[in-house]
């Protein structure tokens, strides 16, 4: 198991809490970036935790809350393996929108997806290939 997916398990099960109160960890994904809490109410979080994963293991990150922003992070490849950055449209191919989070595994069909802001929650979810924009090995940090 790779360290990027060690340190997301920890997290796993770290849910939003309901109306507009903030979990202290998933407030902690933007500020270990320099965000403040006003961001989470502007933004969806599954980049801050990727971010905070990447972060926390040495590796390099974007920086940034946009999902899309890990499409210039790293390096595409084609086979991917566990612990890679997996980027998916959700609303369409060309809209600005994204998901981002860690490659797991795959069947013909989906692959499945180690990230924040899933259900509200980290958790492990399935998603249609047909989403896949790319996917991205990262590297480590000097």
């Amino acid at each position: 198991m790779s360290d990027l997916v060690s340190i997301a398990l920890s997290q796993f099960g770290v849910k939003q809490h309901k109306e507009g109160a903030k979990h202290p960890q998933i407030v902690n994904y933007f500020t270990s970036l320099g965000y403040n809490e006003r961001k989470m109410e502007e933004t969806s979080w599954c980049s801050a935790f990727v971010n905070w994963v990447a972060k926390k293991a040495g590796y390099e990150y974007s920086s940034k809350l946009s999902a899309r922003s890990w499409l210039s992070t790293g390096e595409s490849t084609a086979n991917p393996k566990q612990g890679d950055v997996v980027v998916l449209w959700e609303e369409s191919r060309s809209c600005s929108d994204g998901y981002t989070g860690f490659f797991i595994k795959e069947t013909e069909k989906y692959i499945y997806v180690l990230g924040g802001s899933q259900s509200k929650g980290v958790s492990i979810q399935g998603y249609p290939k047909t989403r896949i924009l790319d996917y991205r090995k990262l590297r480590k940090s000097n």
